[in-house]
Parts: structure tokens; sequence; C-alpha cells
């Protein structure tokens, strides 16, 4: 039964990700990933760059659905193959749940698979094609092994753990984040399961240990070892060589990928020096600088201008009150109560770590985000058991049935009519739908010219500013792309930022005029220049195009 609602809920997870994928603008972001896709598209192997960018898992990734696309070359790829791989991975959140099925209650556990397919959040950046929800997922799996392997020690969950690791490190830098995080989930819940079985009143007698006598069911030693080397933390039982072997395959995984099978050594140092920016980063040196409510405001009320009311808040208060009954060890059924302490540690040390670092995009709190929704899946049935009445339990049901939809509702609403809307909470420095208007522009110019996609563009714009415009570009072979106005800026078509004031339909000799000018992002204007035979050659195709 629990399958067949999961297998329900997956698909309705489906029918609100999957539809005009590519109906978006591409992000600055997603933009510079396929960007850096090309090189492994084209040259069959991956650099990984410790100052900007991140891990290469995204782009092997992408790899087999771009050649499952159908597409010839980089020109011919669509967005639809590159989102797709968050669009799996936000999917596999739902059917990778079962994973914590020995701890978590089945309602606990489907709760947890509505609103992981309903979140607003989830549901926007499973559509984006950046690296933050590979990173949960990795995230996530390995946290359910740990939790599998501490339940009932196996070298299979602790390879698992291992490859898990690899894969988040191969992923983003930020991975170290998480794995603190969930050392004070593991550390945290354990001690306080350890500490309770001692009488408040009793101070326990310490005695000489035995590192060969068994570990007493009742109160444990914080720290001993036991048979063949084993080791038992605050009741935590790891056996060595399934820790050593978690290790190899960590460093095995990771190293293969920041290598680019084995074809880019480099890069594994790099994965090292990479934490140098990072901190630079995260201390302040960016752009991205906000204050610690940026995360809140955006999940739990966010509302612009004349915009709708996007919120979340259901999903917050039902985290809330799980993470509550987590804490007094009430309430929670059949749900694990070191389960559920982990995860709700876990998820406040996320969010804590999180809203104190300056540098902050929206797409971060998606860590400690998921955390939430878990708890969220526990405070659901916590709130149904605390009804005891039937009819009050069937208003409470009625009540989490009218927030579902009205996430599902946010949820669509966030991916089509207000996809790349600043009214938006999950749009952030978003291109504007202009970009498209100039694209297709520069595209029918293109197609009048003799020379169709080797024709000479110029692209110039204030350090480079010009993101996403390489993509949207790709199949034009012939592109320069400036951070000024160079001194011989002439080219059949010029793109040039309105800032620069170059004015070029106004120098003599008039070679040239203005085609037009599209908002890029706001307050990013650019001025769109052709040659005035070109433009001539061009205006018949707008004609015929309407009259079709």
């Amino acid at each position: 039964m629990t399958w067949l609602l999961l297998g329900v809920i997956f698909v309705g997870a489906l029918l609100l990700r999957w539809p005009d994928l590519d109906r978006r603008p591409m992000h600055n972001d997603e933009a510079v990933n396929a960007i850096k896709f090309k090189g492994l598209w084209e040259e069959g192997r991956y650099a990984y760059d410790p100052d900007e960018y991140h891990g290469p898992t995204l782009y092997y990734l992408t790899l087999p659905l771009a050649k499952l696309s159908g597409a010839k070359n980089f020109g011919e790829l669509t967005e639809t193959p590159l989102r797709l791989v968050p669009l799996a991975f936000g999917l596999a959140l739902i059917l990778a749940l079962p994973l914590l099925g020995s701890g978590l209650s089945r309602g606990a556990l489907v709760g947890a698979a509505v609103w992981t397919a309903l979140s607003p959040a989830m549901v926007f950046y499973s559509r984006y094609y950046i690296h933050e929800l590979i990173l949960v997922f990795f995230s996530f799996v390995v946290l359910a092994a740990c939790w599998r392997y501490l339940e009932r020690p196996r070298l299979g969950w602790a390879l698992l753990a291992g490859a898990g690791v690899g894969l988040m490190y191969a992923t983003k830098e930020t991975f170290v984040i998480q794995m603190a995080a969930l050392g004070v989930g593991l550390v945290g819940a354990w001690a306080w399961a350890s500490y309770e079985r001692i009488p408040s009143k009793e101070i326990p007698r310490i005695e000489p240990m035995n590192p060969c006598a068994p570990l007493s069911p009742t109160l444990s030693p914080r720290f001993a070892w036991g048979e063949g080397g084993d080791l038992s933390i605050l009741g935590m039982s790891l056996k060595l060589t399934h820790l050593a072997a978690a290790v190899v395959v960590m460093v095995v995984v990771s190293v293969v990928l920041f290598s680019s099978f084995f074809t880019h050594w480099a890069g594994v140092l790099d994965a090292v020096r990479t934490y140098l920016p990072m901190v630079k980063r995260a201390s302040g040196h960016s752009p991205h600088i906000h204050p610690w409510y940026f995360y809140v405001e955006r999940l739990a009320w966010f509302h612009v201008g004349k915009g709708p009311v996007f919120t979340e808040l259901l999903i917050l208060v039902l985290a809330l009150i799980g993470a509550g009954a987590a804490f007094l060890g009430r309430g929670l059924g059949d749900t694990q109560v070191r389960l559920a302490r982990m995860l709700a540690l876990y998820t406040l040390f996320l969010a804590v770590v999180y809203s104190a670092i300056s540098y902050k995009t929206p797409w971060c709190f998606l860590g400690f985000w998921h955390g939430a929704i878990l708890l969220a899946g526990i405070g659901t049935m916590v709130l149904l058991q605390l009804a005891t009445l039937r009819w009050i339990r069937a208003g409470m049901a009625i009540l989490l049935a009218a927030g579902a939809v009205h996430l599902g509702i946010g949820a669509w609403r966030s991916t089509h009519e207000y996809a790349a809307s600043r009214l938006n909470p999950y749009v952030y420095g978003h291109t504007s739908t202009d970009i498209l208007k100039l694209v297709e522009k520069v595209e029918g110019l293109a197609q009048v010219h003799p020379q169709r996609h080797d024709m000479l563009l110029k692209v110039m714009a204030d350090h480079g500013d010009y993101w996403p415009l390489p993509w949207y570009l790709r199949r034009f072979k012939n592109v320069g792309w400036y951070d000024r106005v160079p001194d011989d800026p002439k080219a059949p078509v010029m793109i040039c930022a309105a800032s620069f004031e170059a004015n070029f339909d106004a120098r003599e000799p008039r070679t040239h005029l203005m085609a037009g000018m599209f908002q890029l992002r706001p307050k990013q204007v650019f001025e769109l220049y052709a040659q005035t035979e070109l433009w001539k050659a061009y205006l018949p195709t707008i004609k015929r195009a309407e009259e079709d």
C-alpha cells in the first residue's frame, strides 16, 4: 500500500515538474553550467575550476541525457535534456524515502512524500539546471545509509554512505556543511538517547573498562573498543573495517570524478584548493550578501506589489511540530525517536549555518528545507494522532488537504505564470523573457546573411555581464565577446549594453541602425544593431511571417 501511494504521489510530482521545461529563459548560472558542459560534450573531458563553478557530477550526469536527446552537436541541444537532470533527482527524493522506512512511520513517510512533491521550492528548482538538488539527493542518501548502518551494521550501508559522500564532494564544495550537520544530528541524537538511560538522580559509578566485554544494553559506555577493533561511541557501533571501506569508496569516487576519469589529475588538488575562494565568498566578498532572514521571508510569506502571496508556511509549521515532538519524545507513533531527533538537529544546524553565512542565493536553502519537509511528514502524523475525536481528525485532514492544494497551485504558478518574474520568491536576478525576442531577431538576421551562423557577431557588456547570451548564441560560430566597446566594433550584427551609449546608428558613415532595445535583467538593457542592408533583407521575412 505504501509503494502504491508513493507511486501516485510520484506521478503527481512528475505532472507538476515536467510540462514546458524549456519555457523559462535560462538563468545566468544555468547558462554557465550549460557552457561548461559544452567542453565535456565536444572534447570528452572536464577540467575542474577551483575558483568558480562547482563539481563535475552535474556535467557527467547530463552526458547520457544529451546523447539520448538526438542532438548532433551542442548547437542543437535544448534546455529540456539539461533540466531533466535536476528534475530526475527531485523526483528521486520521493522514491528514496523508503530508505528511512525502518525509522519513519508509514504515515510520516507518505506525508514527507506529499510535501516533497508539492513544495513550490522543490518543484521550481527541480527545473533549474544547477547542482543544488543533486547535492540534496546525495545528502539524503548518506543520511539514510548512516541511519540504516547504525540501526544494523552492514557493509552495504557503509559502502553506500561512502559513495554518497564522494558524490556529494564532487557535486558542490558546500557538502562540508551538510556533513557537519549530519555529524551533529547523529552524535546529538545518540548522545541524547544514551544519557536518557541514566536516572536523573543517580550518578553512575565509573568502573574500569574491559575492552573485550560486551556492551550493556541499558547503560553502555560513552566510548569503548570491542572485539575485532569494533568501536562504540555513545551507543553507536562502528566496525572499523566497514569504516575503512567507506572511506576508500569515498576517495575513489571523488578522485575519479575530479580527475575527469584520470585525464585531469590537477583537478584532484584543485578540489582541495577550492575552499579558499569559497571562504572569501561566504565571508562577504560577493554581491550576494543578504540578512539572516533572507530565506525565511521567501519560504514563510513572500508578497511583492500586486503579485500573489507565495507561502510554504504550512510545511514550516508542520516541521516545527515534528521537531517539537522529536525533542519531547512524544506523539511520534511508530517513528523512532532517535531518527526524528537526528533529522531535527540536522535541519536546525543547516538552517542556522546557512542563515548566518552572509553569502546567500535562494537555492542554498534547499538542504535544510528538505530536512524540514521530512520533519513535516512526522509533524503531519503527530497532528493527526493528537486528534482523538474522529470529527476533529477529519477536520484536520480537510485542512491539510486544502493546504496541499494551495501548495500545488503555488508550485504551478511559480513554474509557469511567474516563472521569470520578480514576484516569485525563487526567482533571483533572473533573465527577462525579452531575451527570447532578442535571440529570435538575431536568428532572423542570420537567416538572410550569406554566411548564416558563420556570420560575425559582436557582444559588448561591462565586466562581461552578458550571460546567458553565450547559451542563446551557441549556434553562432564567430562571436566576439568584449567587456568594453573595442577599437573596431563594427560587425554585421552587434549587441551592446545600453550603458555604453555606443550610438552605432549615429556614427559616420551610417552603416548600421538600431534594431531594438531588450531588457536582459532588471536595470540591464541591451541594444541590437544591424547593418542597414542586412536589415532591409530581413524586413520582408517579418512580413511573410505575419501573413503566415
